[in-house]
């Protein structure tokens, strides 16, 4: 285990850097210095122990990326609480589920997203938070008699003598859970990933030693928070470095974030491979399509001086002050990549998962090379299941910051976790030099939204197989879309004589109705008829890769 300690990280990054800006939220006056986050941490810790809130607790998070988010992340888990942060477009039956599983009886939220949910979100809560102002939302009668909605019971602290000097944290084992991740969120299939302080501070460490940032600089936070790549590497590896992190609301258009880079410049840059494939689409593609251009590309020494001059115009539209620009979340197109890297364009690809808390694998830009996603991280040992050295087989990565398991959920966790501590990650994979990982395909049936959310197929197909006419179903990803498969209830539709446009509407109105239940993330956007019924196994389990 690692000497470093996660709250000690936070804890020396709040009195070194003590007047200067940790967070601002983009588009909003002000800022909240590092000594403003001590006196947050302690208002918050000071109420906790006055509310009888006991270390382990579970405390639910769900709100847009602000800095009201982050205060409260950081109070929780240094409190010795458990967060468990949960996706602003999970469904209203999915948040229920997490809160129910994760036993979370405290909630700061987004009021609009509060509003949303109904009432009966709150039967299992004792108190909820509103992360606009903290102010009281709901509260059990029965558990807190003397406080009233709309009451901020963090602001009866005196701190009128608080001070740098006498700042203190309580430095907590890293053996101490700190987060449990579900990383999906429709009900019954949803697994909670259980994080130690010690996987997180293994890969804020990582960042520290690894990664080009210094003190005092810009980054922007527009991953969303709520997911484990967003969270350790715009949010705590930073905010540890005392790096001014800027928050987006959330994911922007190309267009709103190009701009926030122009205003900003950040030092560091963390996207999702979907971005930077729509800026090439969008802004790049069109230009060196043109038959000038196109010709001057493929000339000597002229492709030269073009191909410079596109990477300091792409440059420039990040806001030209950033040392790399890092990639994950999900694979990067090899279209893209090959451009980027013919130009000379400061970007690499990194490689993790929730329950590594995330990384895996990250070279710098420097050191990249084409369709790899970098070499194994210092915290952890690899292997790769096959039968011969050098083929294609299942990576299994051991050590720091590999996940303690899935929340109530041993059954699960077995099956992905060894008792000797290696983790399946489903991913097929060869590893090069300095095991550097080459990532060929994925074991398990789990897609990958572009902006790196994990999409279950089963979860939407066990929906769309309730539904009128639809007999089996299954998901394929098209062009970064989800797309049905859908093999149809033949003897209903002669029983009910449905036209062929007849049935076109039936199926539409399914879709609608079933995206009315899925994550943002997880809607489906069209759909295929089955002529004939899907191929299956011997267990009657489709053969999915047929129909990839």
């Amino acid at each position: 285990m690692i000497n470093e300690k996660l709250t000690e990280y936070f804890f020396n990054s709040i009195k070194h850097n003590w007047n200067l800006p940790a967070f601002r939220d983009y588009g909003k006056e002000g800022e909240i210095k590092f000594s403003d986050v001590a006196k947050h941490i302690h208002k918050t810790h000071s109420t906790f122990k006055r509310m009888g809130i006991y270390k382990g607790e579970k405390i639910a998070l769900c709100g847009v990326n602000s800095t009201n988010w982050a205060l409260t992340y950081l109070s929780v888990v240094s409190y010795g609480a458990v967060i468990v942060p949960i996706l602003v477009d999970f469904s209203k039956e999915d948040i229920t589920s997490i809160l129910k599983d994760s036993g979370s009886e405290y909630l700061f939220i987004d009021k609009n997203i509060y509003d949303k949910l109904g009432d009966d979100i709150s039967s299992s809560l004792k108190m909820t938070f509103n992360l606009e102002d903290f102010s009281i939302i709901q509260f059990k009668k029965e558990d807190f008699s003397n406080v009233e909605l709309g009451e901020n019971i963090f602001n009866s602290e005196d701190l009128t003598k608080f001070n740098k000097d006498n700042f203190k944290l309580n430095i907590l084992d890293n053996d101490t859970l700190a987060t449990i991740i579900y990383t999906s969120g429709t009900t019954g299939f949803s697994k909670g990933v259980m994080l130690n302080h010690n996987a997180l501070s293994a890969n804020v460490r990582f960042g520290l030693n690894n990664m080009p940032i210094n003190e005092g600089d810009n980054m922007i936070s527009f991953l969303p928070l709520a997911h484990v790549f967003g969270c350790l590497f715009d949010f705590l590896f930073p905010f540890s470095k005392g790096v001014c992190i800027n928050m987006l609301g959330s994911i922007p258009s190309p267009n709103i974030l190009l701009k926030a880079f122009a205003e900003l410049k950040p030092s560091l840059i963390l996207m999702v491979p979907l971005l930077i494939e729509k800026i090439y689409l969008k802004k790049l593609l069109p230009t060196i399509s043109k038959p000038i251009i196109k010709k001057g590309l493929n000339t000597p020494i002229i492709d030269k001086i073009l191909k410079k001059k596109i990477c300091s115009k792409l440059t420039e539209s990040f806001g030209g002050n950033f040392k790399e620009v890092i990639i994950g979340g999900s694979a990067l197109n090899s279209e893209v990549e090959a451009f980027l890297m013919d130009i000379g364009f400061k970007f690499t690809v990194g490689y993790g998962m929730t329950e590594c808390a995330p990384l895996i694998s990250y070279s710098p830009y420097d050191k990249h090379i084409a369709r790899s996603c970098g070499c194994l991280i210092d915290t952890l040992e690899i292997k790769i299941d096959a039968e011969k050295e050098g083929e294609v087989g299942e990576i299994m990565v051991k050590g720091e910051n590999v996940m303690l398991g899935y929340y109530k959920n041993p059954k699960a966790t077995t099956e992905v976790l060894s008792r000797d501590g290696w983790l399946r990650t489903g991913d097929l994979g060869v590893l090069g030099e300095n095991n550097r990982i080459f990532i060929k395909g994925r074991s398990k049936n789990m897609l990958l939204s572009p902006n790196g959310q994990n999409i279950y197929p089963e979860e939407l197909e066990s929906k769309l197989n309730t539904m009128p006419y639809i007999l089996e179903s299954l998901i394929v990803q098209r062009d970064n879309k989800l797309h049905a498969l859908l093999f149809l209830d033949e003897e209903r539709i002669k029983e009910e004589k449905l036209t062929e446009d007849q049935i076109k509407e039936k199926l539409e109105i399914n879709r609608e109705e079933a995206n009315k239940i899925f994550p943002d993330f997880a809607r489906i956007t069209g759909y295929t008829i089955q002529k004939e019924e899907f191929i299956k196994n011997a267990t009657k389990k489709i053969k999915r890769f047929l129909y990839k």
